[in-house]
């Protein structure tokens, strides 16, 4: 068990486990959400899909789950990002060793969404991510970060795209960064 001695959010502990991971010479990190979502049964199905193909990132899906204003939200998120998901805040997460150094690294401290900036930071390094369904439960006890209200929403959707519009920028001053757009 790893005890933090202050709070640091859901992405600060997030990545704290996968520093953890890394030193300890872990060869995986499953993340999940806290809210009881998700069901250890599910986790052979990231195994599985992991194994067929070959993804250093598996996220469990539920789509069914998914809201109008959700669905509106991630049609935006896929043609900003570029990514083709179709759930992008699953916290049920496979990440293999070569997304945990990234994901150790310093760089990605700078993220405030475990979500969007943690796939688009993958995505950057080239790392493949696939998505395999998955049942989720309703939430047990507390709510969405993201979905909390409509301000909360226009919050995480604007810093969203400011941090697409700052590596489409990046990419322009540092050419061998790659061409991805975002």
């Amino acid at each position: 068990m790893l005890t933090l001695p202050l709070g640091l959010g859901a992405w600060g502990a997030t990545q704290a486990g996968i520093r953890y991971a890394r030193r300890n010479g872990y060869a995986g990190v499953i993340t999940l959400d806290a809210d009881g979502q998700h069901l250890p049964d599910s986790l052979p199905a990231l195994f599985a899909a992991q194994a067929r193909s070959g993804a250093n990132v598996v996220i469990g899906t539920c789509i069914e789950r998914l809201s109008r204003a959700k669905r509106i939200a991630w049609r935006y998120l896929r043609l900003l990002t570029g990514l083709r998901l179709g759930d992008f805040t699953s916290g049920l997460r496979l990440y293999d060793r070569r997304a945990i150094e990234i994901l150790a690294g310093p760089e990605a401290s700078l993220l405030d969404y475990q979500d969007v900036g943690v796939l688009m930071l993958l995505s950057k390094y080239a790392l493949s991510i696939e998505e395999t369904p998955t049942p989720m439960l309703p939430r047990r006890q507390g709510h969405s970060r993201v979905f909390a209200s409509w301000w909360v929403v226009a919050r995480y959707m604007l810093h969203t795209t400011v941090l697409c519009v700052a590596q489409l920028d990046a990419g322009r001053r540092h050419p061998s960064a790659g061409s991805r757009a975002c």
